[in-house]
């Protein structure tokens, strides 16, 4: 391997999503298929959330913004990989580069945060349901939300910079169909100079810590939540818990469990084929079918859904 200059003008080259597949062309049009259920699907709950003073409430002030992210995270990423596949070339400039790496990260934290943010909202909510206007109150919406922004934004800004000094390959050539950390780790050979054995250090320590972190407060959140419910006697109580939880609980569950297996396994345990099938999952599959899990377990959701539906002209039979 030789070092490759770092300048603006180099360029990456992405492998792709379909290189390791015989059935390109099926596999490309399911995942556009995906591309604009996503689209229509958060974007229909937007406006939902926006428009029916029914979901003025802090829980779906958060969700709001969840579905911003769930919008983000395929645009960042499909158009340029669609791009590149008509194209029949995978090329990447270093800005380019550089763009994904800090939007994907940026939109990545402030996801995970604000699902820790949405169990804090569900465990005050069942917790405290009395002082749940005191707590969850405008002010405090708005901080969370600000709070996500800013340390995503932090986080994202550390991990580009770093990422982006690591010494690479000459080849560039990224076993990837967009530019994450994870693959640019295994493109870069860090273990030649302890500057780089450090870039790396603190690249898995913000890795961690952005997981690590949210997610603890998320099984507190849900462990003091598990306790009120083992104390209620009534079976319909439970079950309204249960209901209000469980969405909740299920983007959770889809969200972290591709993060932690990216970002968390050590690179040489997983394949560019396996890493290829994660990312496609958390920055598409999940963002599609959160719009989904929210409004088939939610009432409110649906019943918004309905009155627009009515005010159209169409009512239809549910």
């Amino acid at each position: 391997m030789e070092d490759a200059n770092q300048s603006v003008t180099s360029e990456f080259h992405l492998v792709g999503l379909f290189s390791h597949s015989g059935s390109c062309h099926l596999l490309f049009f399911l995942v556009a298929a995906m591309f604009i259920t996503d689209l229509l699907g958060n974007t229909v709950l937007l406006f939902l959330i926006c428009t029916d003073s029914w979901l003025h409430t802090p829980m779906y002030f958060v969700l709001s913004q969840l579905s911003l992210f769930d919008v983000g995270f395929p645009l960042v990423t499909i158009p340029k990989m669609s791009a590149n596949f008509l194209q029949v070339e995978g090329s990447i400039s270093f800005g380019g580069c550089a763009a994904q790496i800090f939007c994907l990260t940026l939109m990545g934290v402030a996801e995970g945060i604000l699902l820790a943010f949405m169990s804090y909202d569900r465990y005050v909510a069942v917790y405290h349901p009395l002082r749940y206007p005191v707590f969850m109150r405008r002010q405090m919406c708005l901080l969370m939300v600000g709070c996500s922004w800013m340390t995503s934004v932090l986080n994202a800004s550390i991990q580009n910079s770093i990422t982006l000094h690591l010494p690479y390959c000459a080849s560039r050539m990224v076993d990837h169909f967009f530019c994450e950390v994870p693959a640019l780790l295994k493109l870069s050979f860090p273990s030649k100079n302890w500057t780089a054995s450090a870039y790396e250090l603190a690249l898995s320590i913000s890795g961690v810590l952005s997981l690590m972190l949210p997610l603890s407060l998320i099984a507190i959140s849900y462990g003091h939540v598990l306790r009120a419910v083992l104390r209620m006697r009534s079976e319909n109580a439970r079950h309204k818990v249960f209901t209000t939880c469980s969405s909740h609980i299920t983007v959770v569950g889809l969200f972290y469990g591709a993060a932690v297996f990216m970002y968390m396994v050590l690179v040489a345990y997983h394949s560019p084929q396996q890493d290829n099938v994660v990312s496609l999952f958390y920055s598409l599959v999940t963002p599609m079918l959160n719009p989904l899990i929210y409004s088939l377990r939610n009432r409110e959701v649906r019943m918004a859904l309905v009155k627009v539906i009515s005010r159209a002209g169409l009512r239809p039979k549910w």
